[in-house]
């Protein structure tokens, strides 16, 4: 029981990446629960925002310098049990290659239409909202 609370309030922020008409998902080398496809993301540090951690993370982990723009929403990820706060980012620069080889397997560059086959399971309500009005369909 200790272990699902502390996993609950560890949170965990997640970088929405929009970039040329595509949103930036990874694979990690260890699928947690039924999510092998996911959004670059990582443990917020204690005395870091939501938002820093998002954009560390994205550097540490493929390369990319971005920024936040906006936090998305928050929930208790249904798979993990883990706080999740997603937060959309522009790239500032770079190209996103896979940075931390002990933590992702692959990369890519998804389409609007591309999401389902990444992602079968939906998103989060407000990412899915922020991605079809940020990306072609």
């Amino acid at each position: 029981m200790e272990d699902q609370t502390l996993r609950q309030t560890a949170g965990v922020a997640a970088a929405i990446i929009v970039h040329e008409g595509r949103v930036l998902m990874v694979r990690r080398r260890v699928s947690e629960g039924s999510l092998s496809w996911q959004f670059p993301a990582g443990k917020v540090e204690p005395g870091e925002t939501r938002e820093d951690a998002a954009v560390r993370e994205t550097q540490e982990e493929t390369g990319l310098a971005v920024a936040a723009v906006k936090r998305l929403g928050e929930r208790v990820h249904p798979e993990t049990g883990r706080l999740m706060s997603y937060i959309a980012c522009e790239v500032l620069s770079g190209n996103a290659h896979i940075a931390a080889p002990d933590e992702l397997a692959d990369l890519a560059w998804v389409t609007h239409g591309e999401i389902p086959h990444y992602v079968p399971h939906g998103l989060f309500e407000p990412v899915q909202a922020y991605l079809e009005a940020a990306l072609p369909s």
